[in-house]
């Protein structure tokens, strides 16, 4: 049986939020949005381990808030580092085992268990999986002083889980010349690997704005 490892990123602070308390500490209905994304992949897969990193400085906060709210996840902590790279880098550092991860922002509680499955099955028979959605929206290509459009139907917008066996992301970060990565997908691929695309969900959204957490909260209460 194939081990399953949900590396939970979340660094965030409450800047664009516009609120002291960092971003996936953020509640709905009472409940802090990190609470939620656990939740997400446990109901995926009990039996899935859980990696959280965080901040070192925020690491007292969430155990005052697990207390408060009975939090019943076991998970193994890592301590985030100057930037995500290095982050994911020492959440990765804690697994001994192979198997296939799931690294997963914090505040994206809205991802489906459908997703979670395009993921994994695709994972374990090509080697990676990267959720993305198609953009609705018109886009164009800015460059110096012009822009232009172009055909949307070529790009997709990123989301995560991304997912990999950990041997092989391992392996990515330990080579990887530079730390100028906005995503893990990139990573790999630096590497040398080809990045297999899956479909997203729409709704896994990344809460950044405030206008997110009424998103959120439409689909997680809906009326």
């Amino acid at each position: 049986m194939v081990k399953k490892f949900a590396l939970i990123v979340a660094g965030g602070s409450g800047n664009r939020m516009k609120n002291s308390v960092p971003k996936q500490f953020l509640e709905i209905n009472e409940k802090p949005l990190l609470m939620y994304t656990f939740e997400a992949f446990a109901s995926f897969d009990p039996t899935i381990e859980f990696i959280l990193v965080l901040p070192e400085s925020q690491c007292s906060y969430w155990e005052l808030l697990c207390k408060q709210h009975q939090f019943k996840y076991n998970y193994r902590l890592a301590f985030g580092g100057e930037n995500r790279f290095q982050s994911v880098k020492n959440g990765l550092n804690l697994i001994d085992d192979d198997g296939i991860i799931f690294i997963h922002d914090g505040v994206r509680p809205l991802v489906s268990e459908q997703t979670l499955h395009n993921c994994y099955n695709t994972a374990t028979s090509k080697g990676n999986a990267l959720p993305v959605i198609p953009p609705s929206e018109s886009i164009r290509y800015s460059f110096e002083n012009k822009n232009n459009a172009v055909d949307r139907s070529k790009y997709f917008l990123v989301q995560t889980p991304q997912t990999f066996w950990v041997s092989e992301i391992k392996e990515a970060y330990n080579l990887a010349s530079h730390e100028n990565f906005t995503d893990d997908a990139t990573v790999l691929e630096n590497s040398g690997k080809t990045i297999h695309l899956v479909e997203g969900n729409r709704e896994n959204i990344k809460i950044t704005w405030p206008q997110d957490l009424f998103v959120a909260r439409s689909f997680l209460f809906p009326q």
